[in-house]
């Protein structure tokens, strides 16, 4: 059963591997070696390759008669190869032979064929490498004739369309090679006439302002002359559109392929046009550096550099000199200049798309605007001369003018002017105060005199001033004031004209002009004329006359007053009636300054009194006179002659006037009088002394009857003595009785006594009784006299004691 077994699986190994491929053979032999019957399959292996030799012999024999008829048919082929290869041979000889003609025709025709090739390709390649030429030809020609920006446009066209066209070639690598240089050149040099540009405006901003400023001046003229037809408004509104301009309004680029820039010239349509303020500068300069770094991809780079230049040239133009406030011509070329920058500005806002911006403008402007006011300020502080003021002011407002013309917002400038007009209003005020000290220093207090009509008539024109009687008489007469009213009138007109000259062109209504110039004429009046008649008032060596003329002058000033209203309301077109009308206060000025000069007469009458009182000299120890009549003193009879010359002089003064003086006058007189008696330093008085004062008293009183000033009614400038009169009489005639019965009483006869003075001077009596009296306790008359004396200061001292508690 083994047995089979094996010699199956014997018989399957042989069919694998007569069916496997050799190269598989490998695990079918393993697994005969593995097992155990080697030697019986070696043996039927051998069987089974001699089975196949056996069938390969039967086949062999099978075919080899025909292996043999092939082999003699194949040697008769042999024969009859060598034949046709002979006969092949010589037809290819004879044809070699033959066809020499043909192959080199051939071959000249192929050599033609190439050519015409490379003809066509040479052909192809210079029409592409031709235009590249030209094209470069024409950027060497545009790059010597410093036409950058269309050497620009004609560089990117070669580098993008034309070389990569023209294949890889070497001048083409080298072209390729320099287009960055040539970008970097063309750079640098809009760059650089850039720079060149913004050092040339910086240079000329002054005539550029100057020609702008030109052009606002003429501008104001045409409008405040009568003109028929209107006139455009000069600077950038009243301008010709630029057709750059219009072009870059349209979105086209402004600059031509000859790169003319932004100036072309306008037609000519006006030959006597001044020219806009802008056609001084030329513009290209900013517009091809602009249009070449928009090409180049750099136009930030570009707008940001110039900004920043610009910003610092604005920051120098504002700058001012040191020294600018001292003459006019140094605020004009600060204006100039920034008049200038920002003419430039406006232009290139205008003309460019977006290289300066309205925001950016408005930046700088702001800027500007702040610190051309705090520089006006500073300057204008120093300045002491109204007239180069006045014209800093036409300066100020010519310049915002101009500036609103281009559309700046110029209020602050306004506001400016108006801070400036306190200013000059002070600065007028310095310049009155010394023209009225002026015309009070030469003023001769004295009436005008005038001996013919025509002078009458030019003092009356220069101040107002009707008098009826006055006219009635015959020529020559005199005016009742001094040249110091006519004068005074005039500088008060000349100050207002001064204040309307400042008030002009500020745009103001005429409200507010009528009531700034009122205002301004209030201090004038009121502070500087004041002040200076106060001087006049108050100087040394000023007489009582002077003082007289004076009051006189301020008199006919302040009647004066309402003429000045009406003059200031026909000069700025307001009623003086208007609603919240400032009022003028030269009224109460005059009437202060009269006043204060009534006093100063008062005053001054009374330290001439004072005078004449120093040179009293009573003998307070005088015996009582006997029956002779005593004679007023010296010094008082020469007081009483100047009081009578004094007040023949105040017949011009108003009549209260002079009455006070004279009630004054003798009011001092009494009281210095009673300031004698009761002086401390006189110790003793005796009755002589007494008798004596009494007569200086009765004198007065006499002068006082006699009426040396017009006006008063009955005896009432003789109440200044009555205090003095009674005491006087109480002590002559020794009438105590009487007034210490009656003390107190309305119809006391001794009424105006103080008990004090009185007893002051019963102590100086008594006094004298003891001290000139050695034998007094000898005669009993006057022992009884000093006893009395002493009841009657005793009984004095009792009543004031009653009083006071």
């Amino acid at each position: 059963m083994a047995s089979l077994e094996t010699a199956a699986e014997h018989e399957r190994i042989l069919r694998e591997i007569e069916s496997t491929d050799t190269n598989c053979i490998g695990p079918t032999l393993r697994s005969v070696y593995d097992g155990q019957e080697h030697g019986l399959f070696m043996e039927k292996l051998d069987a089974r390759i001699r089975n196949h030799d056996r069938e390969i012999e039967k086949m062999c024999n099978h075919h080899f008669q025909g292996f043999v008829d092939s082999i003699t048919e194949l040697l008769k082929v042999r024969g009859e190869a060598q034949k046709l290869k002979s006969q092949v041979t010589e037809t290819n000889g004879h044809l070699q032979e033959n066809g020499k003609e043909l192959t080199t025709s051939m071959e000249e025709l192929r050599q033609c064929r190439v050519q015409q090739r490379n003809i066509a390709t040479t052909i192809d390649k210079l029409t592409h490498c031709l235009p590249v030429l030209e094209m470069y030809s024409r950027l060497q020609e545009q790059m010597r004739a410093k036409r950058y920006y269309p050497a620009l446009r004609t560089l990117e066209q070669l580098e993008h369309t034309c070389l990569p066209k023209a294949g890889q070639y070497r001048f083409c690598s080298i072209m390729a090679e320099n287009i960055p240089k040539l970008r970097i050149q063309i750079r640098d040099t809009a760059m650089s006439q850039l720079r060149d540009f913004l050092e040339s405006i910086r240079k000329h901003s002054d005539k550029i302002g100057q020609t702008a400023m030109k052009q606002a001046q003429l501008q104001r003229s045409l409008d405040s002359s009568v003109s028929p037809q209107p006139r455009v408004l000069l600077g950038r509104r009243g301008r010709k559109a630029a057709p750059a301009a219009i072009r870059a309004g349209m979105g086209v680029n402004p600059l031509s392929e000859q790169d003319t820039g932004i100036l072309d010239v306008e037609d000519e349509e006006e030959e006597d046009e001044v020219p806009g303020a802008q056609d001084l500068v030329d513009f290209s300069p900013v517009y091809r550096c602009l249009h070449i770094y928009t090409v180049l991809g750099l136009r930030d780079v570009f707008e940001n550099y110039y900004r920043k230049q610009r910003r610092k040239q604005a920051r120098l133009v504002l700058q001012p000199h040191s020294n600018m406030h001292e003459t006019l011509e140094g605020y004009r070329r600060y204006f100039n200049q920034i008049v200038g920058f920002f003419v430039v500005e406006d232009h290139v806002l205008h003309t460019t798309q977006g290289l300066v911006n309205r925001a950016y403008v408005e930046e700088l402007w702001e800027l500007a605007l702040s610190k051309i006011v705090a520089a006006l300020r500073t300057h204008s502080s120093y300045c002491d001369d109204p007239d180069l003021v006045l014209d800093l002011k036409n300066l100020i407002v010519l310049f915002a003018d101009t500036l609103q013309g281009y559309g700046f917002p110029v209020s602050q400038l306004f506001d400016m002017l108006l801070e400036m007009r306190e200013q000059y209003g002070e600065i007028l005020l310095k310049r009155w105060n010394v023209t009225f000290r002026q015309v009070i220093d030469q003023d001769n207090y004295s009436p005008i005199p005038v001996s013919t009509e025509e002078e009458y008539r030019q003092y009356t024109s220069q101040c107002p001033f009707q008098d009826p009687e006055l006219e009635k008489l015959p020529f020559p007469k005199k005016l009742p004031f001094s040249e110091f009213v006519p004068k005074v009138y005039c500088q008060l007109k000349e100050f207002i004209y001064a204040c309307l000259k400042y008030s002009e062109d500020l745009h103001l209504s005429s409200t507010e002009v009528d009531d700034m110039i009122r205002k301004s004429t209030n201090l004038l009046l009121t502070r500087t004329l004041s002040h200076c008649l106060q001087y006049a008032i108050k100087k040394k060596n000023v007489g009582l006359a002077e003082l007289v003329q004076v009051i006189i002058n301020t008199t006919h000033l302040e009647q004066s007053c309402h003429f000045l209203e009406e003059f200031i309301s026909n000069i700025t077109n307001v009623p003086p009636d208007t609603v919240n009308a400032t009022k003028l206060y030269g009224t109460s000025t005059f009437k202060d300054a009269r006043h204060a000069a009534e006093a100063e007469i008062y005053t001054s009458l009374n330290a001439k009194i004072d005078q004449f009182l120093q040179l009293a000299d009573y003998d307070w120890m005088a015996a009582v006179p006997g029956g002779e009549n005593l004679a007023a003193s010296d010094y008082l009879i020469d007081l009483i002659a100047f009081l009578k010359s004094t007040f023949s002089v105040f017949t011009n003064l108003p009549g209260k006037v002079a009455q006070t003086a004279c009630m004054s006058s003798c009011k001092h007189i009494s009281t210095s009088l009673m300031q004698l008696l009761l002086d401390p330093e006189v110790r003793q008085i005796s009755m002589g002394a007494l008798h004596q004062l009494d007569t200086d008293v009765k004198e007065c009183e006499s002068f006082a009857r006699a009426g040396p000033v017009a006006g008063f009614q009955g005896d009432t400038l003789l109440l200044a003595f009555s205090d003095l009169r009674q005491l006087l009489d109480l002590f002559t005639q020794w009438d105590w009785s009487t007034y210490l019965a009656d003390y107190g009483k309305p119809t006391c006869k001794y009424l105006r006594v103080n008990p004090h003075t009185a007893l002051a001077l019963l102590e100086k009596m008594k006094e004298t009784s003891r001290k000139n009296n050695v034998f007094a306790q000898f005669r009993k008359t006057d022992r009884d006299r000093q006893k009395l004396i002493d009841t009657i200061i005793k009984q004095l001292r009792n009543l004031i004691a009653q009083h006071h508690t």
